[in-house]
């Protein structure tokens, strides 16, 4: 789980809305992979001892449907969170202001790709 200040951390960073949101849900999938895994480095646990974990949880242990979903969701965010991590294979090891730099960069790649909107010289529209 995040904690308040954490969660503050993400807000202040200034991203865009949508940004923000995905940063929050990588950022619980982290925690949650910490928790599954028992510890907060190294590998993200494999799809095995997500599904474990998921199927042990008493919140959801009689909704199959929604467990199984969750088990692919938590993969998923393994799997991405194994590719932003900045040392290969290691998705626990990111901090959160790791995940908000890949966030910023993402958000920055994605700005850049737009061409600025040019008026024809003279004319005072922005």
């Amino acid at each position: 789980m995040l904690n308040h200040a954490e969660l503050a951390e993400l807000e202040s960073s200034l991203l865009p809305a949508l940004e923000r949101h995905h940063l929050r849900l990588l950022a619980h999938g982290l925690r949650t992979l910490q928790q599954i895994a028992g510890r907060s480095r190294g590998p993200a646990p494999d799809q095995g001892a997500i599904a474990d974990w998921v199927r042990a949880q008493p919140q959801i242990a009689d909704d199959p449907a929604f467990a199984a979903a969750f088990s692919t969701q938590l993969g998923a965010a393994a799997r991405h969170l194994a590719a932003i991590a900045t040392t290969p294979g290691l998705a626990l090891d990111l901090s959160l202001a790791e995940l908000v730099a890949w966030a910023r960069r993402q958000a920055d790649a994605r700005v850049a790709i737009i061409d600025p909107v040019r008026t024809p010289q003279g004319d005072p529209t922005p």
